[in-house]
């Protein structure tokens, strides 16, 4: 059930006056900011994103332009294209085991070294395709929205002697680990893997590494050694639908 934002907005604020030691001014800029969470613009989500996606490259090791990981990624994103939609794309890589990628409405791309030392480069891409696919379908907007919300909901509790008239480092750190790990519905990743085998084909690039990197994924699900598709469709049915695709066209 669908909750009409001003009534969440106001629901939010009545929680919270139940709360000792939170001053009204801190209060009705907690519900404000909440209701404002649900209706920001375009641009207002790009820049929150900006500022966000700064914040985690200050506090993730990025691998230098010269790097073999950089440069291997350079390659790939050109086979993809250089925007989503008229955004700009925005492609690095974090020095971390992890596996990992995930983007940003602004076109703020990031793959973990991890991911791409298990992956070849067709697969990586359907990886990269499925991300951008967040950003075209706007996936990553919502995500913001309800990210922005979240931190929205904290500022009457750590704004007790003042309202915090702008975020700081550590709530964009916060706003930008809330979107990497931000859980899309199964409706939603099911789409962005569309999106991903469709920009393959008009790319003319094998969609048979987005079968093989879900297979690759279904491998470290069993082991639980990713949390990175924690909330997708099961990694093996993913790889099972492209393949229906791949065999569909191919008649």
């Amino acid at each position: 059930m669908k909750i009409p934002t001003r009534v969440l907005a106001l629901s939010m604020a009545a929680f919270l006056s139940g709360c000792q030691g939170i001053d009204n001014n801190a209060l009705l800029q907690s519900g404000t900011q909440a209701f404002q969470a649900y209706t920001l613009s375009d641009e207002q989500v790009k820049q929150l994103s900006d500022q966000s996606c700064q914040q985690m490259d200050k506090e993730n090791a990025i691998a230098p332009a010269n790097s073999d990981y950089q440069q291997r990624l350079n390659k790939i994103a050109a086979a993809l294209g250089d925007n989503i939609n008229g955004t700009p794309a925005n492609y690095k890589v974090y020095q971390t085991k992890d596996v990992n990628a995930w983007a940003m409405a602004n076109g703020c791309i990031r793959v973990y070294s991890g991911l791409m030392d298990m992956m070849n480069d067709e697969e990586v891409e359907g990886v990269l395709g499925h991300e951008m696919g967040h950003v075209a379908l706007g996936h990553t907007r919502k995500a913001m929205q309800v990210a922005f919300a979240t931190t929205a909901a904290r500022t009457a509790a750590a704004s007790v002697g003042g309202i915090i008239g702008s975020l700081s480092q550590s709530q964009l750190g916060e706003l930008g680990e809330t979107l990497v790990n931000a859980q899309f519905s199964q409706t939603q990743e099911s789409q962005a893997d569309d999106y991903s085998y469709d920009l393959l084909k008009k790319r003319n690039i094998s969609p048979n590494g987005l079968v093989t990197s879900f297979e690759k994924l279904a491998q470290l699900e069993e082991g639980r050694q990713s949390s990175m598709f924690d909330s997708h469709p099961a990694s093996q049915a993913r790889a099972q639908h492209i393949r229906e695709r791949i065999a569909a066209d191919q008649k």
